[in-house]
């Protein structure tokens, strides 16, 4: 792929662990791009099981130790999504880094905001339990569908349409981020990366790394840009979705529509 340079790089919804994560390809893209910031907007992590991570899966974590190392002079942020829930203790000591509810920072005189977009979910914040049961049978569905897993990868993209969650969050968000004067919002949890932007607000999604082709997002000098991820052996490499004005090697704070009570804190 055609190297990236930008200021902030964010990708999401990696699901480390699961049978359709595409750490290989993720490992590519951030040795092969450079950046000042680096954020893993959530559900980097399939779920906290870490018996099911793989070869390729503890790579792509040993990277993220390298690259959080104070030497490279380089921000790691990791935003917690629903699947990471918990991690807060954890993965200070595992990659170096530190994990936040929501993530602010200011580029370009914009205030930018990060934060993973399950708390404008109805659906995963009222109904937990239920929601980690179907994680549990949707890895082990994974397990049985041998041929690219192109069947558990339809099954995905058919609960976002049928839970509408592509409009949830980005109306959510744009809310949230009205409310709290954010000029530029960034989610995952969807699995499909898009834009919106409303009375001068943008929100912008960074799909997923479960799909054929991952999605992932970039914000420097020439703007926003959503990129999909291609290899080379594929197809012409880096073509942009978007723009806008096997053991494991050795490891050693703070998002429909909402009324300004009902959104969320996520600063605690």
């Amino acid at each position: 792929m055609r190297p990236i340079a930008a200021d902030t790089l964010l990708i999401s919804d990696l699901h480390l662990g699961s049978e359709i994560s595409r750490a290989r390809e993720a490992l590519a893209l951030l040795r092969e791009s450079a950046f000042q910031r680096l954020i893993l907007l959530g559900d980097i992590f399939s779920d906290l099981n870490f018996g099911r991570l793989k070869k390729e899966h503890w790579q792509f974590l040993g990277h993220i130790r390298k690259l959080s190392n104070p030497k490279r002079g380089i921000e790691v942020v990791w935003v917690e999504g629903n699947h990471d829930e918990g991690l807060v203790t954890v993965m200070s000591h595992l990659v170096g880094v530190r994990v936040y509810r929501e993530y602010r920072w200011t580029y370009g005189g914009l205030r930018h905001a990060a934060v993973h977009g399950h708390q404008f979910d109805r659906f995963a914040i009222n109904r937990v339990t239920l929601s980690r049961l179907a994680t549990l049978a949707y890895l082990q569905l994974q397990k049985l569908d041998f041929q690219n897993k192109g069947f558990v990868r339809s099954l995905d993209r058919l609960n976002t349409r049928w839970l509408r969650l592509s409009a949830k969050v980005s109306r959510g968000a744009l809310a949230y981020a009205q409310h709290h004067g954010i000029d530029r919002i960034f989610c995952g949890h969807t699995h499909v990366a898009m834009e919106s932007v409303r009375e001068g607000v943008a929100y912008y999604n960074t799909g997923c790394w479960v799909h054929p082709r991952p999605t992932f997002v970039t914000v420097g000098e020439e703007g926003v840009r959503i990129h999909e991820y291609v290899r080379t052996d594929d197809r012409d490499p880096g073509e942009e979705r978007g723009e806008a004005a096997s053991a494991p090697p050795e490891f050693p704070d703070e998002a429909g529509l909402f009324a300004d009570a009902d959104l969320p804190d996520l600063r605690r």
